[in-house]
């Protein structure tokens, strides 16, 4: 897609890489619009099952780079929208959409961590669904480093994976964890020696299964973050009766009793 973000897709696996390797992946301001159109252009790819985020090179993606600091301390925010309080993306603005464009994707995300993952790097993996990380990696909520504060969604993020005592000693003192830590911690879904390959086959699995009831799952699994019993209970229901006797369930049903490999339909 561009000299920061590469996007390939095949037999409905999408893979987007962070491709700015001899930066460590490091956010500036063509990477934050990258990310979002790759976000964009896969929520308008009907054969999408699911999705691999990593990073080329050494790490995952190291935050914010250096010269936007360097612009910081000079008084100057380039790339930066005059007001941060402007909502571009639905609630959010341009810098938090990073993050959260991932959530917003009708598939499932998997993260593939390994090197590092700080700041606003550590906040693009919060977005995805399921994250695998390298039991060597290192990761930090570091924007107190830099005099700052998780802006990219983190806080809404991550209140629905870790305690709140572990998060705020994490973003108070900035310190670095390991991807065994961030795995106890509930920031990882699983340690594995080779996330990307763990990644990919998790990917190849969705892939796998009825797109219809896949998509249903990962709407019905965002609702729950903020929506009270009720709320949940009959999106449940309006769900399952959109799923039910519909053609790719039928053919669910089928492969199963036949024992074969399933022909999915694309959502419509």
């Amino acid at each position: 897609m561009s000299d920061r973000v590469s996007v390939a897709i095949a037999d409905g696996v999408a893979e987007v890489r962070l491709d700015r390797p001899d930066k460590l992946n490091a956010l500036d301001p063509a990477m934050y619009e990258a990310l979002i159109e790759a976000g964009e252009l896969l929520r308008h790819t009907a054969s999408l099952r699911s999705v691999v985020l990593h990073g080329a090179g050494r790490g995952f993606c190291a935050g914010l780079d250096m010269a936007s600091f360097a612009a910081m301390a000079s008084g100057r925010r380039e790339g930066a929208p005059t007001n941060l309080d402007a909502r571009t993306h639905g609630a959010a603005n341009a810098f938090q959409q990073a993050a959260l464009v991932w959530r917003d994707l009708p598939v499932p995300v998997i993260a593939a961590i390994h090197g590092v993952a700080f700041g606003g790097g550590f906040q693009i993996a919060l977005g995805a669904d399921v994250r695998y990380v390298a039991p060597e990696a290192k990761l930090s909520i570091l924007e107190i480093k830099w005099g700052l504060v998780p802006d990219m969604g983190g806080i809404a993020l991550m209140r629905e994976l870790a305690r709140g005592d572990v998060i705020r000693e994490l973003a108070f003192t900035g310190r670095q964890f390991s991807g065994a830590e961030a795995f106890a911690y509930g920031f990882a879904t699983a340690v594995h020696a080779d996330p990307l390959a763990a990644a990919r086959a998790a990917a190849r699995e969705i892939a796998s299964k009825s797109p219809d009831a896949v998509r249903a799952l990962k709407r019905l699994l965002n609702a729950a973050t903020d929506a009270d019993a009720a709320a949940i209970l009959l999106a449940e229901s309006k769900e399952q009766a959109a799923l039910i006797g519909s053609p790719n369930q039928i053919e669910a049903i089928r492969a199963g009793i036949e024992k074969r490999e399933a022909r999915f339909a694309d959502p419509k």
